[in-house]
């Protein structure tokens, strides 16, 4: 009896240990078809398989699924410089993407257009003889005219998702009001929505001339999780952290986008100034992905009559909706994952 007793407790002790044994992620996540994203410098990791995630930070003793489940579970760890984690874990990963292999994935639900300035806020302004006439060319209406035209290009191609403006008229709205609206757009479950800011710059320099998209700087920090997530304030914000950290990756994505889709309809007509990071009030308070487009300036002659011409703003909405578009398909066909 004392022998079979024992023998009991050694298979279960040999089982406990082989079952926590550590393993290498890269090998076991290959060899389970799952992909591996790993940074070393900030030690976080994501894997994915089918579209669905498991996020996590080394030694944790956390992980996130599909960026919204918080699971209390040993995350890896590194070890020798080698990423390693329990064989337990590995297993417990690889039966989370079996279960979840049939379910609905991310999709974008809505996109939030944001002409700038509006009513008594005329935003930048200049004066410039066109066709012969003295003209007042305002931000405000440039603005306005290129986000109907974006709203109607979009309806047409996403008659399932919500196109919505925070004004489709010259009225005036606190920035406060426009992320507020932004903030409180209703979405169905696995759904995200965008935010696209029109704007025209303005300088000192009358050669200053293009195109640009910003993008909030990964610099700055900023609340973009419902504080009632977790009672734990550390977990609160590395979780406010992983969410951020993928808004900002896909922002960029987004500024890309749009860049190549305006390049491609104006041609030489403008040109691109890329990309670039910056503290935007309506970007910074919007808890999405979200960037700013300014699609030139006003006090360059040539380029305020461009903007002020049908068929050049026809051409550069188009091309954000080319961008917008370009966005939309790579997000859903990678399952809302972006790299």
């Amino acid at each position: 009896m004392k022998r079979r007793l024992s023998l009991t407790v050694l298979f279960f002790l040999i089982a406990a240990f082989a079952w926590s044994a550590a393993v290498n992620v890269s090998d076991s996540a290959k060899a389970a078809g799952i992909n591996l994203y790993w940074d070393p410098l900030a030690e976080t990791g994501i894997l994915e398989r089918n579209g669905h995630h498991i996020s996590f930070r080394a030694g944790d003793s956390f992980v996130i699924r599909d960026f919204d489940s918080y699971i209390e579970e040993d995350a890896p760890y590194v070890e020798n410089n080698q990423l390693m984690a329990s064989l337990s874990f590995m297993n417990n990963a690889d039966s989370f993407f079996k279960s979840v292999e049939n379910q609905s994935h991310l999709r974008i639900g809505a996109i939030l257009i944001d002409p700038g300035h509006g009513g008594k806020d005329p935003g930048a302004s200049a004066v410039w003889t066109i066709d012969g006439k003295r003209v007042t060319v305002q931000e405000k209406d440039i603005c306005l005219n290129i986000g109907l035209k974006l709203r109607d290009y979009l309806k047409t191609a996403y008659p399932d998702k919500q196109i919505l403006m925070t004004r489709s008229t010259d009225v005036y709205l606190k920035l406060e009001e426009r992320t507020d609206i932004a903030n409180s757009v209703k979405l169905g479950e696995n759904e995200a929505i965008l935010y696209v800011s029109i704007h025209v710059n303005a300088s000192l320099d009358k050669n200053a001339c293009g195109y640009e998209v910003w993008y909030l700087s990964p610099d700055y920090r900023r609340q973009v999780l419902d504080k009632t997530v977790s009672d734990d304030a550390n977990v609160q914000s590395i979780l406010n952290d992983m969410l951020e950290e993928e808004y900002t990756t896909e922002s960029i994505l987004i500024a890309k986008f749009i860049l190549d889709g305006i390049g491609t309809q104006v041609g030489n007509l403008s040109e691109s100034r890329g990309a670039k990071e910056e503290e935007w009030f309506v970007v910074r308070n919007s808890k999405m992905p979200s960037v700013l487009v300014e699609t030139g300036f006003l006090t360059n002659e040539k380029e305020a009559k461009l903007l002020t011409d049908e068929d050049y703003l026809k051409k550069l909405s188009f091309g954000i909706y080319n961008g917008l578009q370009a966005f939309v398909t790579h997000f859903e066909r990678s399952r809302g994952f972006t790299e």
